[in-house]
């Protein structure tokens, strides 16, 4: 049977009671130390100030008295002597009584003066203190509860909520601690985003190679049976042969999202793989402007660059449905590169623009939804950044900032 102790651990106090009692001991100790060794000194010192200068005369005319009782005894001048030294002698008895009673009465004035004077500072102490204490202690412990919140992942009280100022530096210390949530939770955001595209990336890998197993026979098959089909079996065949086929570019999709971009950095003309990206992509009923500079030069991955505006031109001639106009535009900005892509189509509702980067979410029947995703990927991959705006009815534009100087 083990024993326990039956007393509690007593609560610590606060910090604004510690330092309201650090404080006012820091004042009030060195003042009473003063006070009683000032109190005490004029005790000492006040009776023999008072009396020392009567007794300085009696012994003067003790001398001459003595003097002249020695050197002539008996006679008038001598008994003169005595007669005055007896009269001060008098006198500076009832001097040394006086002096001893006013300095009894002196000391305990003295004394009383310095307690109140104690007792004043002892107010002014606890005021100045208590003061000092709140405007330290009450900023700490609302800064303390604000490392609470940022643990709990909970936002931060605005400038207009904060109750208690205190000095200019805790102003500083909170927006420190402000910046620091925010790239907290940036922090937070970019690693529950990159967990959730992993186990996309993840997910794609595994659906483009379940569906690249079964479509290599089956495509062979379908080529095989195109050379001897019957008049009557070719629209099956053909039917076969579109299905398989779009399914063999959704394993693509699949593929191409599953894999980070690889190849090593190259310079190349971003102007030239963006007019051969048109070329190659847009069908002939879309116009096709592009307005930036004959060449513009980068560091890159030229596969997965002309891949990513491929599909921004892709989803571009979707929305026009085949027969709008696409503009190209790139600027150079200096560090960066802005490339924006803008169509006349049907545009995107605001509700539904944040979540086009999404994986697996389109608004086209038939269609992956990886599109933007390979697109947000290749350039994040790259160290840039995508941004998209739209008008419902008028057009949407996409625009791809990347890095002069690659990733």
């Amino acid at each position: 049977m083990s024993l326990r102790p039956t007393w509690r651990r007593r609560r610590p106090l606060s910090f604004r009671t510690r330092l309201l009692a650090i404080l006012t001991l820091l004042a009030l100790v060195p003042a009473l130390v003063l006070t009683l060794a000032w109190s005490g000194m004029a005790a000492r010192v006040l009776p023999i100030v008072g009396g020392i200068g009567a007794w300085e005369a009696v012994v003067r005319t003790g001398d001459t008295a003595i003097e002249a009782a020695r050197t002539r005894p008996g006679t008038a001048e001598a008994a003169a002597a005595l007669d005055a030294h007896e009269a001060l002698l008098d006198a500076s008895a009832v001097q040394a009584r006086r002096t001893a009673f006013l300095g009894r009465r002196i000391v305990g004035a003295v004394l009383v003066a310095g307690l109140l004077l104690l007792l004043v500072l002892a107010v002014v102490t606890s005021r100045v203190a208590g003061h000092l204490s709140r405007q330290l202690s009450r900023p700490l412990d609302e800064l303390v509860g604000w490392t609470d919140r940022i643990a709990r992942d909970a936002p931060l009280p605005s400038d207009a909520e904060v109750m208690v100022r205190g000095a200019p530096e805790f102003g500083v210390l909170r927006d420190g601690m402000r910046r620091m949530a925010a790239e907290l939770e940036a922090g937070r955001r970019a690693t529950v985003e990159a967990e959730r595209l992993g186990a996309f990336r993840e997910s794609a890998r595994q659906v483009a190679h379940e569906l690249k197993n079964p479509l290599t026979p089956i495509r062979y098959a379908v080529a095989m049976l195109q050379r001897s089909a019957t008049p009557e079996q070719r629209e099956v065949i053909d039917v076969l042969d579109a299905e398989s086929a779009r399914l063999e570019a959704m394993a693509t999709s699949f593929a191409q999202f599953g894999r980070l971009p690889d190849a090593p950095m190259a310079p190349l003309d971003l102007a030239a793989l963006v007019r051969a990206a048109a070329r190659h992509t847009l069908p002939a009923d879309v116009t096709f402007r592009y307005e930036g500079p004959e060449a513009l030069r980068l560091d890159g991955q030229h596969e997965a660059l002309q891949r990513a505006v491929a599909n921004l031109l892709l989803n571009a001639v979707h929305a026009t449905e085949g027969r709008g106009t696409i503009t190209i535009t790139l600027v150079d900005e200096g560090t960066e590169v802005a490339l924006a892509v803008t169509d006349d189509g049907c545009g995107i509702p605001a509700s539904e623009l944040p979540r086009i980067w999404e994986p697996y979410v389109t608004r086209r029947t038939g269609g992956t939804g990886l599109g933007l995703a390979i697109v947000k990927q290749t350039v994040l991959a790259h160290g840039g950044r995508v941004a998209a705006t739209s008008t419902v009815g008028a057009g949407t534009t996409i625009t791809l900032h990347l890095p002069r100087r690659g990733g």
